[in-house]
């Protein structure tokens, strides 16, 4: 058992982060090593952010490297393009993802696919980034989840956070990355303090591209998920977990590429799949994920794998409707006893 001293010292030195601030201190320390990376976007400078993931910067920095702009992101997204072509390092943010349709030819035909078209002589080191799927009550046309659309395309990374740590670790990742990163992140996360350890907080610190965390160790069942649904999951796994199911919970981070390799040792443990998103059901992230595992560890499944994903619908506007269009909690709980051949009736 632990000492009263040696607690208090754990308590001394232990320390929550919001993803906001982790954001925020991301684009801090990486303006501050770099004077060729610089943020853009609407209300990034004198309004300190839509969401405030640029308090600070532009006082700090000046409006050379913070740059408020008009509304209009077909244009400065083809203006930050167009520098990183010249060796800057553009941070575009866009208030939200779904305002990024806007701009994304230059996203797609311009920064994703000129490192290739120009046979590795221009790198294109940008990063897109902002608030992507649902938030509460903004409807159909402010709720999707571009995960899948720019996951679908070579020449792009695509990474999505869920806590402090993902935040900051990918987010310099990104910055420092030569080719061109969208950076998914959600609204209802950017206020939510999640524990940091020191090295954390180091600003040497960063996350590899492309690798998944096991956030939750299990032995009956995988489950995979992003962004804001790992938050479910875990949740979900709490509750199995006194039901007698022993949940691995895997944090996917990275996109594109998709750690298959984490996923797969995963399944040939547990013998059983439930994939989480937020989005459409139709050539999704899950989707994908059950491909690569029927394809590579199929020997391995104990049961058909299971898709937790968004209705097949517009995101509604009225709450009652919203909340059934999403997955929620209880959705992973019953997929999970599916998996495991147990009734979710009377449980």
């Amino acid at each position: 058992m632990q000492s009263p001293s040696s607690l208090r010292s754990f308590c001394a030195a232990a320390k929550e982060m919001t993803v906001r601030d982790a954001l925020n201190s991301a684009i801090d320390e990486e303006m501050s090593a770099d004077s060729k990376v610089y943020l853009m976007g609407e209300e990034v400078g004198e309004y300190q952010g839509a969401y405030k993931i640029s308090k600070g910067l532009l006082q700090k920095f000046g409006p050379d490297r913070v740059l408020d702009t008009p509304i209009t992101e077909a244009g400065f997204t083809g203006i930050g393009v167009g520098s990183a072509f010249y060796g800057l390092k553009p941070i575009v943010e866009f208030m939200t993802f779904n305002f990024a349709m806007q701009a994304i030819d230059h996203i797609i035909n311009s920064a994703a696919k000129t490192n290739y078209m120009s046979a590795g002589q221009i790198s294109v080191p940008i990063v897109f980034r902002g608030p992507n799927g649902a938030a509460a009550g903004v409807a159909a046309q402010h709720s999707q989840c571009f995960a899948a659309w720019y996951g679908s395309c070579p020449g792009l990374k695509v990474l999505s956070p869920y806590s402090a740590e993902d935040a900051r670790g990918l987010l310099k990742a990104a910055i420092r990355d030569p080719d061109p990163v969208v950076f998914l992140e959600n609204e209802i996360l950017y206020g939510e303090a999640f524990p940091v350890s020191a090295e954390v907080l180091d600003p040497s610190f960063v996350l590899p591209i492309g690798k998944a965390k096991i956030e939750r160790e299990g032995t009956d069942v995988t489950v995979t998920a992003f962004s804001k649904m790992v938050g479910y999951a875990l949740k979900a796994a709490e509750i199995l977990e006194k039901e007698g199911i022993n949940v691995e919970v895997i944090n996917l981070r990275s996109i594109r590429p998709l750690d298959r390799a984490t996923i797969n040792q995963s399944v040939r443990k547990t013998n059983r799949l439930v994939t989480v998103e937020e989005g459409w059901p139709q050539h999704g992230i899950g989707a994908e994920i059950c491909t690569s595992v029927v394809e590579e560890s199929f020997d391995y499944l104990d049961a058909p794998v299971e898709r937790i994903t968004g209705a097949d619908v517009p995101m509604p506007y009225a709450a009652n409707l919203e909340r059934m269009a999403v997955p929620q909690i209880e959705d992973i709980v019953r997929a999970v006893k599916r998996a495991c051949s147990r009734s979710a009736r009377g449980k």
